[in-house]
């Protein structure tokens, strides 16, 4: 991979038209204010967090990204939580782009949105990005660089239409203070609500993951990491406030259902609503599209991530996981393990909120912990921050420390009730860990492999 497709693979997962599949529950949570304030705030602070990560990147550029960074500086017990807190939030975001997909594709089908029918084309869209990333990283490469002119094209698309064809509302509308749910005082539900912008800057690791494959790693991927996130922030900002100006009525968008009844997507009902049946189901199947190429992404990513800790034997059944397709060079057991987790998760969770909260909590709990590492070692005089062509130089700490604060405030408000279940669910994966951990890991888990001969990557 070059540096463009380096960058891309973030980009299509952090799919800012993916993330519009929260645009309902944000919208829910915190109305017209919550997306003209709460989409700024988050893409400001989370390009601390990439800037941190970006450092991190260029100093260890292997496939293994967060799980060594946390292992070269923490020890191999850090290392071996984050690579399965990094693989467990990939597999639930990767749920929750497919079901969101799914919801987008079956309205320009015209075929009901029951959940049979939901989940037959989650599992119909999953298995189709298995294959392909099962066939080769070359078409995934091209694929990836086609999915950035999709989003770009896709996003001008969207917003022209809206600004020009849809009927708009006045521009003090987007500073309404609205708490369409009535569970929570405004500002708690704002903060709530943050989990529809959120969501969307989760999966930039990417650019990390993907480092042994990429050409010049450590200036590429890097700038692949933050790049991926900043641009993501303007281009993204500009859809969030066409749609949030073509709403007709706040609670006519959020109890908009189809002909049968079902209930829709939010930015469903306002393209259908804004611009017409056609037109808006149109605009709706070129979302879809964007959200395929972001889920494509997603199993790539993720699966190099199990493929990395069980490459260090770190997985049950560590020798069938890291086999390597002699014909396509591809890590093809840990794709569909992947592939196969993920339909599980969605089985589990059963709704969009929770599983985008899970994958949000756990990967910034993946990102949070190396960072944390990293500040301590900085602060304690490694040289570790030598090895990054990268650098943040003399900013490095105060900006790994708001990401580091950042982390942790989003990881304790979006487990926060409606998305308990997230919360639960987290807690008993990481008590089944700390079991596998002491009970078997321990003793056989020896952390990365240039990490054990004392070597940097």
């Amino acid at each position: 991979m070059g540096g463009f497709s380096n960058f891309a693979i973030s980009f299509s997962i952090i799919s800012i038209l993916t993330g519009v599949t929260l645009f309902g529950y944000g919208l829910e949570m915190g109305g017209p204010l919550e997306m003209s304030l709460g989409w700024p705030l988050a893409s400001l602070f989370t390009l601390t967090v990439a800037a941190s990560m970006a450092e991190l990147c260029s100093a260890y550029p292997t496939a293994g990204a967060t799980y060594h960074w946390a292992a070269d500086l923490g020890g191999r017990g850090w290392g071996w939580l984050v690579a399965w807190l990094n693989i467990l939030g990939l597999i639930a975001e990767l749920a929750g782009i497919n079901y969101s997909c799914a919801q987008f594709i079956l309205p320009f089908l015209n075929i009901a949105s029951t959940p049979l029918y939901l989940f037959g084309m989650f599992a119909f869209i999953l298995l189709t990005q298995g294959i392909l990333n099962h066939y080769g990283i070359r078409l995934v490469a091209m694929l990836n660089d086609l999915s950035v002119t999709v989003h770009i094209a896709g996003v001008a698309l969207v917003v022209l239409a809206l600004f020009f064809l849809a009927p708009r509302q006045p521009v003090p509308f987007l500073f309404q203070a609205v708490n369409s749910n009535g569970r929570s005082f405004y500002w708690w539900a704002f903060v709530l609500g943050l989990l529809q912008a959120q969501w969307t800057y989760t999966g930039f690791d990417a650019s990390a993951h993907m480092a042994e494959e990429t050409r010049d790693p450590r200036r590429h991927g890097p700038w692949g990491i933050v790049l991926s996130v900043g641009i993501s922030g303007i281009v993204g900002y500009f859809l969030v406030l066409a749609l949030t100006l073509a709403i007709k009525s706040v609670p006519g968008v959020l109890a908009a259902k189809d002909a049968q009844g079902n209930q829709i997507s939010a930015v469903v009902a306002i393209l259908q609503q804004g611009l017409g049946s056609k037109a808006g189901n149109a605009m709706s199947a070129l979302i879809s599209m964007a959200m395929w190429f972001c889920g494509l992404a997603c199993i790539t990513s993720a699966s190099r991530s199990l493929f990395s800790l069980a490459r260090d034997h770190g997985t049950p059944f560590a020798e069938q996981v890291r086999w390597v397709s002699p014909r396509h060079g591809t890590p093809a057991f840990s794709i569909w393990v992947t592939v196969a987790a993920s339909m599980a998760a969605m089985l589990w969770t059963k709704a969009v909120p929770v599983v985008t909260s899970l994958s949000t909590v756990a990967l910034y709990l993946a990102y949070g912990i190396p960072i944390a590492l990293a500040w301590r070692a900085r602060r304690a005089g490694s040289d570790w921050p030598s090895h990054a062509v990268w650098s943040l130089g003399r900013f490095g700490a105060p900006i790994n420390t708001v990401a580091m604060l950042y982390a942790a405030f989003i990881c304790v408000v979006l487990i926060m009730p409606p998305n308990e279940l997230a919360a639960e669910t987290l807690a008993g994966l990481l008590a089944g860990l700390g079991v596998l951990y002491v009970a078997v890991v321990r003793r056989k888990f020896k952390g990365p492999e240039w990490s054990r001969h004392g070597s940097t990557p």
